[in-house]
């Protein structure tokens, strides 16, 4: 009997048009290769399952069955190099315990403290990128 060779392929999780045209918001980026679309795909599917595993792990010491923002924030803060990019654009969370104020203030955008905060030159947002902007919006009048 012949072995049976493990030829497994992983394939991404995230539609690569998407994850295209979130790499192409860098004003320096012309082109994207596949073999490189393939491997940020790829490498984002792994840093959110780190991000989701920790996270569990911090909402499972405080006895809880629900991963929340804070559990994320904490799992982001222990973390050096997650800290060190992703804790700035993170929403602080709320004291309040009323749920749909808190989904609504999330989705609301970011709050006056992080709109204050200067970026780097050359930077964007992500959440930029999800916002529709007047200029997109067509004129149906003409």
């Amino acid at each position: 009997m012949a072995e049976e060779e493990n030829t497994e392929t992983l394939g991404p999780e995230f539609p690569l048009g998407r994850v295209k045209k979130i790499m192409m918001l860098d004003r320096d980026i012309k082109k994207v290769s596949s073999e490189a679309l393939h491997l940020i795909s790829l490498s984002t599917d792994l840093f959110l399952g780190f991000l989701a595993e920790k996270s569990a792990e911090i909402a499972v010491e405080k006895k809880r069955k629900t991963v929340k923002l804070e559990h994320i924030r904490m799992a982001t803060k222990r973390h050096r190099p997650t800290n060190d990019f992703l804790i700035d654009s993170l929403p602080m969370p709320s004291k309040t315990s009323n749920n749909q104020s808190s989904i609504a203030q999330a989705r609301s955008g970011p709050t006056a403290v992080e709109k204050e905060k200067p970026l780097p030159v050359g930077t964007r947002r992500i959440d930029d990128f999800f916002r529709k902007s007047s200029n997109e919006i067509p004129n149906l009048s003409d």
